[in-house]
């Protein structure tokens, strides 16, 4: 599988989309109206957003991009629809795809979090489990999924998260690690997405620059 790298704009249209396939199944796929409220909704979120149509939008056409979502258009529909491809790209079952969207919608959390605030979309029998599925999400034979963060200091135990926005930042030793802010994530998509940009336009004004040199060397030829 070809590394997937979101932003925290991607991964909340996709944790929400995931979300709505299986607690609200009559109403998905979902309008643009519906995956915006759902990212701006309040109850199991973290952090709060309010993002503008625009930036969910931009998100989904992204993700589509990234073959993890796609649009819908339905008999007698007035607008499309959007759903998440992300079981089907990535090759996961029920509970592994409960997990990875809470870990998606709410960040890092624990495995008595993840058991508990998965039991909306399919239940866990027991801590037990929560962790077999857990360690199997990390332990992917073609990419970790998830990762275990250092215990911080105060608590009982560590938090998982996704990886699909990237790795946790490396701690210097002796430190602890803490969580990035999706506003840190998103600038650096950002600026990666502004490099990548800037070096493809040099290229352009280059070639641009080859192709004026070769008509002139052409008209020279017949003057």
């Amino acid at each position: 599988m070809t590394e997937i790298i979101l932003t925290a704009e991607e991964a909340r249209v996709l944790g929400c989309l995931i979300e709505k396939q299986i607690t609200t199944p009559e109403y998905y796929p979902l309008t643009l109206n519906a995956v915006v409220a759902a990212c701006n909704q309040k109850n199991n979120r973290n952090p709060l957003v309010s993002f503008m149509e625009t930036t969910v939008v931009r998100a989904l056409d992204s993700l589509r991009d990234k073959k993890l979502a796609s649009m819908v258009s339905e008999a007698g529909a007035r607008v499309p629809k959007y759903k998440h491809t992300a079981a089907e790209m990535i090759g996961l079952d029920e509970k592994d795809i409960a997990i990875l969207c809470e870990l998606l919608v709410r960040g890092p959390q624990t495995v008595g979090e993840l058991r508990t605030r998965c039991e909306r979309m399919t239940p866990f029998a027991d801590l037990a489990q929560a962790q077999t599925v857990l360690d199997g999400l990390a332990t992917r034979p073609n990419g970790a999924l998830i990762a275990k963060l250092p215990r911080q200091p105060g608590t009982k135990e560590g938090r998982y998260m996704h990886l699909l926005s990237g790795p946790p930042p490396a701690v210097p030793e002796g430190e602890t690690a803490m969580p990035v802010e999706p506003a840190r994530v998103a600038l650096q998509a950002d600026n990666e997405r502004i490099a990548k940009l800037e070096q493809e336009a040099g290229a352009l004004r280059q070639e641009i620059a080859e192709l004026r040199q070769q008509f002139s060397d052409f008209k020279k030829a017949f003057e």
